[in-house]
């Protein structure tokens, strides 16, 4: 028979939430309704996804950056995120266990998705990066992190890997939680006054 209505959130779904994230079931039904406002089709578009990046970035170009992001997300390549891989993918990102950050920030930096990170896929990240970061925050950068080659460079040193070998998820964990500021360089905060 399936669900009455297309716009009711399974029980199955609700329950694979509950147990996956550190939501309520409160939450997960909030987070829900307002997905289904956002987007009937109960699918975001990496289009769609821009925006809502755009809106979270309005003096910076989150375009390329809101396209790496999704594509780590979209969990199951579909092209699309439903209301699943949304709900996990803002509570990896915001409320999960640090490893679990880890993993996506992994999964955002292998850019080919082959399992490992190379110099150049650390690169392209930071370049999208550095698009997030407003001009008056880039000057304003330490000396040997102030392009997105240095930033890259800087976050390769730390995996004590030559420019031609790779990283695998392990390693990339290990390095980072080793060095609180290679934390610092896999994403962007606005800096603080």
């Amino acid at each position: 028979m399936g669900n009455a209505t297309s716009s009711a959130l399974s029980k199955e779904i609700l329950e694979d939430l509950k147990l996956s994230t550190k939501f309520t079931e409160t939450e997960i039904c909030q987070w829900y309704e307002n997905f289904q406002k956002l987007c009937p089709t109960g699918r975001i578009s990496p289009e769609e996804f821009e925006q809502i990046y755009a809106r979270f970035f309005p003096d910076s170009d989150a375009k390329c950056y809101a396209r790496h992001v999704f594509r780590s997300f979209d969990t199951n390549d579909d092209g699309t995120l439903d209301f699943r891989e949304y709900i996990i993918a803002l509570h990896m990102t915001s409320t999960g266990k640090t490893t679990r950050k880890l993993e996506w920030a992994f999964s955002l930096f292998d850019v080919d998705k082959n399992g490992y990170i190379n110099k150049s896929e650390v690169t392209e990240i930071c370049q999208a990066i550095f698009k997030l970061i407003p001009k008056e925050e880039q000057s304003r950068l330490p000396e040997d992190e102030n392009t997105p080659e240095k930033r890259a460079n800087k976050l390769w040193a730390f995996f004590d890997k030559k420019d031609n070998e790779r990283l695998a998820e392990g390693e990339f964990i290990t390095g980072v939680i080793e060095n609180e500021n290679a934390m610092r360089l896999i994403h962007y905060e606005p800096m603080k006054d």
